[in-house]
C-alpha cells in the first residue's frame, strides 16, 4: 500500500473585507457582541461584479497549490471538490474546475459534508492514492456563503459567522512510509441533521412552493438554521473524541502534536478544545478572526497560512479536525 502526502497548498479569499461595524449597519448587532460570542472581527465576502464564484475561487486556490507542488495540472488524476455552496444545483463544481484548469478528462467528484467537507475530501483522496488507483489528486474546499445569508435582525446569529473563500491541496504518492497522511477518521450522526441545516430550495422545498407558502417572507426556509448552543455542545465533545481517536490509532499522544488546525467554526470552540487538550498557543492555529467560518474552505485556508508563516515544518505532527452539519466530524493525522 502506498502513502500519500501533501505536495502543495494554496488559498484565496475575496478582496472585499466586511467588518463587524459594517454588519452593524445592516442589523441590530455590534463589534463587541460578535467578538464575545465568536471571536470574529471581520470576514471576506464576494462583491457583485468581482468575478468570483465558489468554483472560480477554488480554481484560484488550486493554481497556487499546483505551482507550489511542482506537479503539472496535466498530471492530476482526480479532482475532489468540497462545498455546501456550489455554483449550480447540478452539475457540481468539480467538473467546472476541471474545465477551467483545462485538464483533460480526469474524473471529478463533489463532497457535500459542509464543515467536515475538507476532511472527508482529503480522506477520499488519501484512499485513492493508498490503493494505487491514482497518483496525484487535487483537493479543494470552497464556499460562497454571502449570497445566501439573511442580513436582517432575524438572521444575525448565523449571518455574522460566515465568510467566503477557498483552499486547496495537491496530494501525491510518497515512497516514504510513515511520512504524509498517517490516517483519517470519519463519523456522522444523522439524528441531529436538522439542528444545522438549510431546508430549501430542495426537492422538498422547490422555490415556487416556498414563495406560495410564504407570501410575506415569514419563516423562510432557504436561509440557514442553526441551534447554536446544541451545535457548540456537540462540537466540543466530538472534536476531542476524534482527535484522540486519530492519535491512538497511530500510537501517539496529545503531547506529540506540533500543530492542531481545527475547523474555524467559532474561536470559543477552538479555545475550549485547546484548553481541554492542554495545548499551548504555538500548538494551535486560528484565523477565524480574519475570515469567519468558511466551512469546507476553513481548514485548507488555515493550513496554508500556518505553512506560509513557517509554523509547520518537515517532521511536525499536524492534526486536522472538523465538526459540522450532518452532524459529521472527522480528523486527519499527518506527519509533515
Amino acid at each position: 500500500m502506498y502513502q500519500s502526502k501533501i505536495a502543495g497548498l494554496g488559498s484565496y479569499v475575496p478582496e472585499n473585507v466586511v467588518t463587524n461595524d459594517d454588519l452593524s449597519k445592516l442589523m441590530d448587532t455590534n463589534d463587541a457582541w460578535i467578538q464575545e460570542r465568536t471571536g470574529i472581527k471581520e470576514r471576506r465576502h464576494i462583491k457583485k461584479g468581482d468575478g468570483n464564484t465558489t468554483a472560480v475561487m477554488g480554481v484560484k486556490a488550486a493554481k497556487i497549490a499546483l505551482e507550489r507542488s511542482k506537479i503539472s495540472k496535466d498530471d492530476i488524476d482526480l479532482i475532489v471538490f468540497a462545498t455546501l455552496s456550489p455554483d449550480l444545483y447540478f452539475p457540481g463544481c468539480g467538473v467546472q474546475v476541471q474545465e477551467m484548469l483545462d485538464i483533460d478528462t480526469c474524473p471529478a467528484l463533489d463532497v457535500r459534508n459542509q464543515c467536515s467537507g475538507f476532511i472527508y475530501a482529503l480522506s477520499v483522496a488519501d484512499q485513492f492514492i493508498k490503493t494505487g488507483m491514482y497518483k496525484n489528486v487535487l483537493v479543494i474546499g470552497s464556499e460562497n456563503h454571502s449570497g445566501g445569508l439573511d442580513f436582517t435582525d432575524r438572521g444575525r446569529s448565523v449571518s455574522v459567522i460566515f465568510g467566503d473563500g477557498a483552499g486547496a491541496a495537491v496530494l501525491t504518492r510518497s515512497n516514504h512510509i510513515g511520512q504524509g497522511i498517517l490516517s483519517t477518521h470519519l463519523h456522522s450522526e444523522g439524528k441531529h441533521a436538522m439542528e444545522l441545516s438549510l431546508k430549501g430550495p430542495s426537492t422538498l422545498h422547490w422555490v415556487p412552493e416556498i414563495i406560495a407558502e410564504n407570501p410575506q417572507g415569514d419563516d423562510i426556509p432557504y436561509y440557514p438554521y442553526m441551534n447554536g448552543q446544541f451545535v457548540f455542545k456537540n462540537a466540543i465533545e466530538r472534536f476531542s473524541e476524534v482527535i484522540h481517536e486519530g492519535l491512538t490509532a497511530n500510537g501517539l499522544e496529545v503531547k506529540d502534536i506540533n500543530m492542531l488546525i481545527p475547523h474555524q467554526a467559532n474561536l470559543r470552540i477552538s479555545q475550549f478544545i485547546q484548553k481541554k487538550l492542554d495545548l499551548s498557543d504555538d500548538q494551535v492555529f486560528n484565523n477565524i478572526q480574519k475570515y469567519g467560518n468558511t466551512t469546507a474552505a476553513s481548514i485548507p485556508i488555515a493550513l496554508t497560512e500556518a505553512w506560509e508563516q513557517g509554523k509547520i515544518k518537515e517532521g511536525d505532527l499536524v492534526v486536522l479536525a472538523a465538526f459540522g452539519s450532518g452532524f459529521t466530524w472527522g480528523s486527519a493525522i499527518i506527519e509533515w
